[in-house]
């Protein structure tokens, strides 16, 4: 989990520098390079039916609530500052608790909705996300919560049955054949090294979700995503110590 966490953040850092990109092209990179890390994953017994699943049904609706997730957090990133943007996500673990309640019947007691508030509170705390200029683009960090929480909920239930290695890959395909769509509003060619930047968002969103799956698997999903909040909230703490040393310096 930790490590998903990781690769996540370095996939937000492309995303937030790729501006010159339009985000259609980046969701291409994120799902091809993403398809090609998995083929190195299947198992040799599976290769010649690796696609069969017995859940299409679940696995479409693990699909678009992951599109609109991921759609979502993309443009916010791009139009709102990141202290915000993280800020707000991170009201995605009281969404999934609620859900988990009563779509995966899981037990929540009292402490784990504290872990829930108080790390939230602390996010709050952390970033000192500014709200003073509020324009539409506040929704999509919300719609992220709602998307991803549902991705939570699905891949919990799809990993009873399913390899999570093939969630991911469905996932992947999804996002490569949405990007199809957006070739009308222009791409631009990339250079060698943007190009190169460009393929780890597939790498790095590849790995990460088939980590964060393999988490949902074995553990609750309110637990893993308030865990999730846990790990992020150091990374955004060190980050900001560091930073201000930085600026005294």
């Amino acid at each position: 989990m930790f490590m998903s966490v990781c690769a996540f953040s370095l996939m937000d850092i492309i995303v937030k520098w790729s501006v010159d990109y339009p985000i259609g092209q980046v969701l291409f990179f994120r799902g091809f390079f993403g398809i090609l890390f998995y083929f190195f994953i299947i198992p040799r017994d599976r290769l010649h039916n690796f696609y069969q699943t017995k859940r299409p049904g679940l696995h479409a609706l693990r699909c678009l609530s992951g599109l609109i997730a991921l759609v979502a957090i993309f443009i916010a990133l791009r139009k709102l500052p990141l202290a915000t943007v993280v800020s707000i996500s991170f009201a995605a673990p009281i969404f999934t608790t609620i859900f988990s309640i009563f779509l995966l019947s899981e037990k929540v007691g009292i402490y784990r909705w504290l872990a829930v508030i108080v790390g939230f509170i602390g996010i709050l705390v952390i970033t000192e996300p500014g709200i003073s200029e509020l324009n539409i683009y506040y929704i999509f960090p919300i719609i992220f919560c709602l998307g991803l929480s549902y991705v939570a909920i699905s891949i919990r239930q799809l990993s009873t049955t399913e390899p999570v290695w093939l969630i991911s890959f469905y996932f992947s395909l999804s996002i490569t054949l949405l990007s199809f769509l957006t070739i009308p509003q222009g791409w631009v060619m990339p250079n060698l090294q943007d190009f190169i930047l460009l393929s780890f968002v597939g790498i790095f969103g590849g790995v990460a979700n088939l980590w964060l799956g393999q988490s949902y698997k074995y553990l609750g999903a309110s637990l893993v995503i308030i865990s999730t909040l846990i790990i992020f909230r150091r990374e955004i703490y060190n980050k900001k110590i560091i930073t201000s040393k930085t600026i005294n310096d």
